[in-house]
C-alpha cells in the first residue's frame, strides 16, 4: 500500500481530520515566505508590538512594510492545495483548517470552519474601539499620503492589520479552540509549515500525543518528522491531489 493510500484511507475513515497549514500552502500560490530568501523579513527588521505602540516612527515603518507584502499576496489565488482541503470540509472528511498564514487563501477558496492563528492581513483593527476595516483601501490611502491612518470610527485608536506581530501574544480563544481541535481529532495533516514557531508549532505535536495519526507534507525536514506516521516530500498541491484522487466521488 503506498503513503498516498494510507492516508486517503485514514481520511475516508475519519471524521474529525484536521488540517494545520503553514506558509508552504500558499508560497505554491506566489506568496512569498517570510522567512525565505526574497521575503519580507530578510530585507527588514520586523516591528515589534511595544516599538508600535509606543512610537510614530516604528508605526510608519510598520506601514510600508506592510503595504510592501499586502501587493504580493493581494493578486494571489487559491492554489489545488487550498481548494482541496474546502472540498474535503465540504464533504464532511475535513472538521477544519487551523493556520498560521495571514493571506485570507483558504477563505477564498471556500474554507469556511478556519481558525486563523496569526490573523489576517485582509482586515485593519483598531486597538482602541476594535472597529474592523477592510485592508485594501486604507493601504492605498497610506501609499498615496504616507501617514499612519487614524480609526474612521474613534478617530483616535491606533490602527494596525489584525494580525499578531513580533511580541503580541496569540488571541487566547483561538488556540484554546485550536488545542481542543488537534485533542479530538484523529488525523492531524500538517501541511507546508516549518513547525519550528510556538506555541502555534505544537498543535500538530499535541493531536499525536492524543492518539492521532500525524501526517507530514513539507519541502524541507521538520522537528516533528520522527512521530509522524507519513512524510512526504512533495508539493503540497501534488500529494493533495494524490490523495484526492484516491477517495471515493
Amino acid at each position: 500500500m503506498t503513503d498516498y493510500q494510507k492516508i486517503a484511507r485514514w481520511l475516508a475513515e475519519s471524521t474529525d481530520a484536521v488540517a494545520f497549514t503553514g506558509a508552504g500552502i500558499s508560497t505554491e500560490s506566489g506568496v512569498p515566505d517570510f522567512r525565505s530568501p526574497g521575503g519580507v523579513w530578510s530585507k527588514f527588521q520586523p516591528v515589534y508590538y511595544q516599538d508600535f505602540l509606543s512610537s510614530a516612527a516604528a508605526r510608519h515603518e510598520y506601514w510600508r512594510q506592510k503595504a510592501i507584502a499586502h501587493h504580493e499576496f493581494v493578486a494571489a489565488q487559491p492554489n489545488p492545495a487550498h481548494q482541496i482541503l474546502a472540498r474535503w470540509e465540504s464533504r464532511d472528511l475535513l472538521r477544519g483548517v487551523i493556520t498560521q498564514n495571514i493571506d485570507g487563501l483558504h477563505q477564498q477558496a471556500g474554507s469556511r470552519n478556519l481558525l486563523e492563528l496569526h490573523g489576517t492581513a485582509r482586515h485593519i483593527a483598531c486597538l482602541n474601539c476594535n472597529a474592523r476595516q477592510p485592508a485594501d483601501p486604507l493601504v492605498a490611502a497610506f501609499e498615496q499620503t504616507g501617514g499612519v491612518p487614524a480609526c474612521p470610527e474613534c478617530g483616535s485608536g491606533l490602527m494596525k492589520h489584525a494580525t499578531i506581530s513580533f511580541g503580541q501574544q496569540l488571541p487566547a480563544e483561538v488556540l484554546q479552540e485550536s488545542t481542543a481541535w488537534a485533542r479530538a481529532c484523529s488525523l492531524m495533516f500538517a501541511l507546508g509549515s516549518s513547525l519550528v514557531v510556538h506555541p502555534a508549532a505544537g498543535i500538530p505535536e499535541l493531536a499525536k500525543q492524543a492518539g492521532a495519526r500525524l501526517v507530514i507534507i513539507n519541502r524541507d525536514p521538520t522537528p516533528l518528522d520522527e512521530m509522524a506516521d507519513v512524510v512526504l516530500r512533495s508539493s503540497l498541491s501534488e500529494a493533495l491531489s494524490g490523495i484526492d484522487k484516491l477517495l471515493d466521488p
